[in-house]
């Protein structure tokens, strides 16, 4: 593997479930030395299964050390893996990092360029600072599943674990800002961000609309909440999203549809009088789009300049050119063969990041790992012998 930005950069991986997980991938995908520390043990709980999809997923390029800190040599031991990290990233709840003692105070006495990176369900301080969190509650909490799906349903949940994914991306930004801070300082910082953060960001517009003009925003399912028409419309064989809202698009859609009458309607003459009636349009919309093949629509529609695109599933998904041009999937080692997982979205020209090693069997690393922290091999023996450190 040619050099990469963060080669050099050793990172200490306390994750589990995926919002921590989710960081420390991006900071392993692009070179540094991420090292797992997991409890002895069968650890399927601590983040599924080790040879599932999702944990071959979220664990490549990194090494492995079971180690149990409730344990005092053990506790030791990680200290002295402390002192020569780059990074530790956690997500553990948050006075549990405390209860063990390697909270943000206590690694910064033996090393203070340490940056700490924390993820919590809803903050490190405040009255739900001490509730464990997950996803769906940070959703429901936040306000996402209250704009989310059709009108009159109900609350729904997001598709995918959008506020875990979101965390994990934000604090891996707020990791490598404060390495970058650090060339300057020398010191490290504690930086943290939650589920809950994460997702009132992510309410946006639909936030601001609350903050500055006291809307409060309901559901729109497939349809943009302001902004019409710019949704999903049936065509011939599957469905299309179109976006065409702008006092241009719409002319330009209008045409193109063969459809001029649409222009003279004064319901539909602006984008505010078009929202006001978007059920009659989008029916009248959805009659001329059933007409005709997806593909049919999307090549003329492109060629007009208008957005749009089909509706796909997993596995269209995969099969689609443009996803595969992007190289999106990468192979990792494993014992079951070279198995598929998605690969990084990042791209800076010059550099090919890439799976360097797979997931690691539990403490598969453990020796080598704590003869660079400096241990003897005698002292390794003994650390194994008190139960301290797993097999």
């Amino acid at each position: 593997m040619e050099t990469l930005p963060l080669n050099g950069i050793r990172v200490l991986d306390l994750t589990l479930a995926r919002a921590g997980p989710t960081c420390v991938r991006h900071l392993a995908d692009w070179g540094a030395d991420i090292i797992r520390v997991e409890p002895p043990g069968n650890n399927d709980g601590f983040g599924g299964p080790r040879d599932g999809f999702d944990f071959t997923n979220l664990h490549r390029n990194k090494r492995s050390i079971a180690l149990d800190l409730k344990h005092p040599e053990g506790h030791a031991a990680f200290l002295k893996l402390a002192a020569t990290a780059d990074v530790v990233v956690e997500n553990m709840r948050m006075q549990v990092k405390h209860r063990l003692r390697i909270g943000p105070d206590d690694l910064h006495a033996v090393n203070p360029r340490l940056v700490y990176a924390s993820i919590s369900g809803f903050g490190q301080t405040g009255p739900y600072s001490k509730r464990g969190g997950v996803d769906q509650i940070a959703q429901g909490l936040g306000g996402l599943m209250s704009i989310t799906g059709e009108p009159g349903r109900g609350p729904m949940r997001v598709g995918i674990p959008i506020d875990d994914l979101t965390a994990g991306n934000l604090l891996a930004l707020g990791v490598m800002m404060a390495l970058f801070e650090r060339v300057k300082t020398g010191r490290g910082r504690w930086v943290h961000t939650s589920l809950l953060e994460a997702q009132v960001f992510m309410l946006d517009f639909q936030a601001t609309r609350w903050l500055q003009d006291g809307e409060v925003a309901g559901q729109a399912g497939n349809d943009h909440p302001v902004n019409t028409p710019m949704g999903v419309f049936p065509a011939a064989d599957k469905p299309i999203n179109i976006a065409a809202s702008s006092p241009k698009l719409w002319e330009v859609f209008c045409r193109t549809a063969g459809r001029e009458d649409w222009l003279a309607n004064p319901a539909w003459a602006t984008p505010q009088s078009r929202t006001q009636d978007r059920a009659a349009l989008n029916a009248a919309i959805s009659e001329e789009t059933r007409k005709h093949p997806a593909e049919w629509w999307i090549d003329r529609l492109e060629e007009a300049g208008i957005p749009c695109g089909p509706v796909n599933n997993i596995r269209e998904v995969f099969e689609d050119p443009q996803v595969q041009h992007l190289d999106m999937v990468w192979q990792v080692p494993h014992a079951k063969g070279d198995l598929p997982v998605v690969a990084t979205p990042l791209n800076i020209e010059g550099l090919a990041p890439g799976i360097r090693r797979g997931v690691p069997a539990l403490g598969a690393d453990a020796d080598g790992v704590l003869a660079e922290a400096g241990l003897t091999p005698e002292q390794i023996t003994q650390l194994r012998a008190s139960g301290a450190l797993g097999r």
